[in-house]
């Protein structure tokens, strides 16, 4: 394993086969090997922008962290395997040990039964050393009781709760505490199925300059090539949701009903684009 070195953003920390002296300190990471995943090996990383990577540039390594996760109904339950199957340390903390056996045999990680604000339960679920805390539970207040603490109790740097009720959702996300507002998510996509109104606007870059979104089809537009799509709106397809997984739009790519396509334009282009996505206009020849 010589010749490799850690890389990060302004320098480099080098290292040699049979080191201790992988970074200066910081919490412990798993690194796996892509070609050996019988092998772990244990490092001290100083954070996730640190890589392994050969000298010739090429990524041999993948760091895993520590995942805390409050609630293990359907949705936590499906998020520990996701991350559990990634490599990721998981723990999953719910007041009922019935609802572990939604894990599954196969599952890795750890559960804790507890009350998911309570300090001491969720120390035994490592959140002293947690990279991330995702409350997902059945209740508003325990969620964002137990993120609050989780970030401002013991700084975990990336912290997101699941909230039923749109009102309090709005008023923890101007708190700083990022929340998924279920209720309003569910009702947003019944609408736009119902009701296509216009492209969704998913991000916008820090410049203003270009937009992601998603654009409504018209139903002319199914078994056409996706490259017609671009050609005649002048915007770039980022990807396509199908059947609920995100497709990378390749030359062969065929739309079909049912398709959501996320489209990359200049903000300015939105009313044109979504003419021409709609038959309302007519697109470049």
């Amino acid at each position: 394993m010589t010749g490799h070195h850690w890389q990060k953003r302004g320098g480099r920390c080098v290292w040699e086969a049979g080191s201790q002296r992988a970074a200066h300190c910081g919490e412990p990471g798993l690194i796996r090997p892509f070609s050996d995943r019988s092998r772990l090996t244990r490092f001290t990383i100083v954070d996730l922008s640190w890589i392994a990577r050969h000298s010739d540039g090429t990524s041999v390594y993948r760091v895993h962290v520590h995942i805390v996760i409050l609630g293990c109904g359907r949705v936590g339950s499906l998020l520990a395997a996701w991350l559990d199957q990634q490599g990721h340390s998981v723990a999953v903390v719910d007041q009922e040990p019935s609802a572990f056996r939604k894990l599954g045999p196969d599952f890795t990680g750890i559960t804790v039964k507890g009350v998911g604000f309570d300090r001491e339960t969720l120390e035994s679920a490592g959140i002293t050393r947690a990279h991330a805390f995702a409350a997902v539970s059945s209740g508003d207040n325990s969620n964002i009781l137990a993120a609050r603490v989780a970030r401002e109790t013991y700084g975990v740097e990336h912290v997101i709760a699941r909230i039923y009720d749109p009102k309090r959702a709005a008023v923890y996300q101007r708190l700083g505490i990022p929340t998924v507002a279920t209720v309003t998510w569910t009702a947003t996509q019944i609408m736009k199925a119902l009701l296509p109104t216009g492209a969704s606007e998913e991000f916008t870059d820090p410049t203003g300059t270009m937009t992601l979104a998603e654009v409504p089809l018209d139903q002319q537009w199914f078994g056409r090539n996706a490259t017609e799509l671009e050609r005649q709106t002048g915007a770039r397809i980022a990807f396509v949701t199908r059947y609920g997984a995100a497709v990378l739009p390749g030359p062969a790519l065929v739309l079909q009903e049912g398709d959501y396509v996320h489209l990359l334009f200049p903000p300015a282009d939105r009313e044109r684009i979504e003419g021409i996505a709609l038959f309302r206009e007519k697109g470049n020849s």
